[in-house]
């Protein structure tokens, strides 16, 4: 999961400055979030699969489908 997340931010060409200024957390704590040294909470999880334009099931490795799914109205 966490290369995962590391691969999707290296691939928009953010750094994890920016990010973190995004979720309104530390760079140092981000850091941790993507190197496995801290859990991610499931509303951070939420906030960087809308920022990456895809799912929590995507970044968790629960499928390959990158594309989010349909929000519910």
């Amino acid at each position: 999961m966490y290369e995962r997340i590391r691969n999707m931010r290296e691939d928009m060409d953010m750094t994890q400055s920016q990010i973190a200024e995004h979720l309104n957390i530390h760079q140092t704590t981000y850091s941790d979030y993507e190197i496995g040294k801290l859990n991610i909470p499931v509303q951070v999880l939420g906030k960087i699969a809308d920022l990456f334009g895809t799912s929590i099931d995507y970044l968790v490795n629960r499928t390959d489908v990158k594309k989010p799914y349909p929000r519910r109205k």
